[in-house]
């Protein structure tokens, strides 16, 4: 039953041949036995009521295709009567009193919540590492990394204790751990998915989107993410294009004459011969769908990491300012006065990682400096963007290539070189500063360090609004190869 994708799960609830509860029951049984670390919070009682009330509207005939399906929600999207920690100690034990957008709309579905999963600390991470309550494992190879942030997310499904969770991407926090994991996720363009009750990290990054087996599943699920929300300033309108849209309708359309973009910057110095020996068979393959490979060139790509942590920390520095222990989450047992308070309570929240990038932000925030780093990363920013369009506008239709330089590293390898875990996000932060829409799918398998093979993940980014094409590309690929139905040794 776990090895199911979301489309052949709701089949079997709307013909009576599984029950929401019997669904329910199975996934948490499995969660239960699981070693993977990948869930935070789970509890039968709230689960088993949604799946009796997804039942019940099963039987009324009023159920949507999603009706009575189990979903994992990221950590970082507030739940109501659950848990939310965004892996951080500084919202130990917080229980939100409202549901995210994203969480609301697929209740208003009839999904049934299996739990929350974990993440690095505010999203602020590439391994999972970075979590306050201890790193997930790769369901590949326990001793390898799932990737992060959403590294939760992406194991979940790996190791099928989840058809579907939900997810985050800051600078790639969907598409590399989706990667590493062998899974597919996806991350729409900017704007189009609602970040309220979405605890911000960089605001003018953060965008959610979903991790899944297949891109068909992903696209139902965006079928319910995407759309306009009052409540979230940074949401696209329906006058700007953010229109909801069935994006399962044109997923079988041909690929005959698709220009694929082929940036060189992509497979240049530091790429690994594995990870590149997978992309270029999966390239191939699309050349016998139809399609023809463009080579291309993205100049910017490598101003993309120092650009991005820049930007990120910037706005990290201020959006994790609320955390001083005055209204909600960790406050330091002893203080002398509101200052020491302060700066106790966030000393022992925060992680590592997160004071780290704080810091940075604070500074490049300072007078003085924001001239030289801040505003000048602003206007790199836009250049990079300018190096897309430019390449969108007649040279190609999307563009592909490597999620990440090399499969997931072993745990602990880069924990204390934090510079070594920001390099391997290349690939993927340039599309998340430019707001493009960006996925991965499973392409092959690498060598892992040193015990046996690692997933390889596809990119693939389309110009803005190109959620259905990129599902369109992603799920005829998958039509003719077996990689997205390959699971880890047990599962």
């Amino acid at each position: 039953m776990h090895n199911k994708t979301i489309k052949e799960l709701s089949a079997l609830l709307h013909s009576k041949q599984v029950s929401a509860t019997e669904l329910a029951r199975h996934y948490l049984g499995r969660i239960d036995a699981s070693g993977h670390n990948a869930f935070l919070h789970v509890d039968h009682e709230l689960t088993l009521a949604q799946a009796a009330a997804a039942d019940d509207r099963l039987a009324q005939g009023t159920a949507g295709p999603l009706t009575g399906v189990p979903i994992a929600h990221k950590d970082i999207f507030v739940t109501r009567g659950w848990r939310t920690t965004a892996g951080s100690k500084m919202l130990d034990g917080y229980v939100s009193p409202f549901d995210a957008t994203v969480v609301d709309r697929f209740k208003a579905a009839g999904m049934v919540t299996l739990g929350k999963v974990n993440l690095d600390e505010f999203a602020m991470g590439s391994a999972n590492e970075n979590s306050a309550y201890g790193a997930v494992k790769n369901p590949w190879d326990a001793s390898a990394v799932p990737g992060g942030s959403s590294g939760g997310s992406a194991a979940a499904i790996a190791a099928r204790l989840a058809p579907a969770a939900t997810a985050t991407d800051t600078g790639g926090s969907i598409r590399q751990p989706a990667a590493f994991c062998g899974v597919t996720g996806i991350k729409p363009t900017y704007g189009r998915v609602s970040r309220f009750g979405m605890i911000a990290f960089a605001s003018s990054l953060d965008q959610g989107g979903p991790i899944a087996q297949t891109a068909e599943d992903c696209a139902l699920l965006l079928n319910e993410m995407i759309g306009f929300d009052e409540r979230d300033s940074t949401s696209l309108t329906v006058e700007q294009g953010n229109l909801r849209e069935d994006y399962t309708r044109d997923l079988n359309k041909p690929l005959a004459g698709l220009r694929i973009g082929v940036p060189s910057e992509y497979f240049g110095e530091g790429l690994a011969s594995d990870v590149e020996g997978a992309v270029r068979a999966a390239l191939e393959q699309f050349v016998k769908l139809g399609a023809v490979l463009v080579d291309i060139s993205l100049p910017k790509t490598a101003l993309s990491i120092p650009t991005y942590y820049i930007i990120a920390p910037a706005e990290a520095s201020s959006n994790l300012s609320r955390f001083d222990g005055v209204r909600y989450g960790h406050r330091a047992a002893e203080y002398k006065d509101l200052q020491d308070m302060y700066r106790k309570t966030r000393a022992e929240g925060f992680g590592s990682e997160v004071k780290r990038r704080i810091l940075v932000g604070t500074y490049v925030l300072c007078h003085g400096y924001y001239d030289a780093y801040y505003v000048q990363a602003q206007k790199i920013r836009r250049l990079i963007a300018d190096d897309f369009q430019a390449a969108f506008a007649d040279k190609c239709d999307v563009i592909m290539g490597p999620v990440a330089p090399t499969v997931a590293w072993d745990l602990g390898s880069k924990a204390n070189d934090p510079v070594a875990n920001y390099l391997a996000d290349i690939f993927t932060l340039s599309t998340s500063l430019a707001g493009l829409p960006g996925m991965s799918i499973p392409c092959g398998f690498g060598e892992g360090d040193k015990n046996g093979k690692r997933p390889v993940g596809l990119q693939i980014i389309g110009n803005y609004f190109a959620e259905a094409k990129l599902l369109n590309i992603a799920h005829q690929y998958q039509q003719a190869t077996d990689w997205h139905q390959r699971t880890p040794e047990g599962v």
